[in-house]
């Protein structure tokens, strides 16, 4: 993997508006609460998995807007012609295992029959950089859009991990979509600063990146 270095100046001056790449949701205080109810140490982790679930719908419906679409004509059962828009069906979704894993059912409750692949990447006990173990995607995912997941997005060397694997395997730049909950600049800086074509979707950047959450998640903590 690409060795990469971002200084602290530009950390300390991230500003996410100057990043074309990086998308946040529209925020309010539902999503505030949400995210509030996430970071909360005091928070059960039935109502950590509730508050996660909705959080992800509301990313993974999002990034849904960022798939490109074709106007089309239907039929209505009265027999008027309603003017509205389809996506294409070549849109896949992949999961870094295993925190990623928690955003598919939000994807699936969302598009249910849409293929899912997934890569599992743990840190080498020797050089302590990322290294891909295993990687599934449906054969033709370099004809596709992939909407890539990860929760979050901390030094963005997993997800770089992930973006090269997929890269490998002869998909565009242009059709990944980064779907993540919480990232921080550092990471945010150091995966535009390799693949400057790649959108990534999050619900907040922050300097705190909540890194207990796939083990709260999944009951594992």
């Amino acid at each position: 993997m690409t060795d990469f270095i971002i200084d602290e100046q530009d950390i300390q001056e991230f500003n996410p508006e100057k990043i074309p790449q990086l998308k946040i949701i529209k925020i309010n205080n539902q999503i505030k609460e949400l995210q509030t109810i996430i970071r909360d140490r005091e928070t059960s982790r039935s109502d950590f998995v509730f508050c996660a679930d909705r959080l992800i719908r509301l990313v993974v419906e999002e990034g849904l807007n960022q798939l490109p679409h074709v106007d089309t004509d239907v039929v209505t059962p009265t027999n008027q012609v309603y003017h509205g828009v389809q996506f294409p069906k070549a849109n896949c979704g992949v999961s870094i295992m295993r925190s990623g894993e928690a955003m598919e059912r939000g994807l699936r409750d969302c598009c249910s029959s849409i293929r899912i692949g997934k890569i599992l990447i743990r840190d080498n006990d020797e050089t302590k950089q990322p290294m891909v173990y295993y990687a599934k995607f449906p054969p033709d995912v370099a004809k596709r859009k992939v909407l890539l997941m990860y929760p979050l997005l901390k030094t963005g060397k997993t997800a770089i991990a992930a973006i090269n694997t997929l890269i490998n395997h002869s998909v565009s730049e242009n059709n990944i979509i980064f779907l993540n909950l919480f990232a921080t600049p550092e990471s945010i800086l150091a995966i535009v600063k390799l693949y400057p074509h790649i959108t990534i979707l999050s619900s907040e950047v922050d300097l705190i990146c909540p890194d207990y959450f796939g083990q709260k998640y999944f009951g594992t903590e």
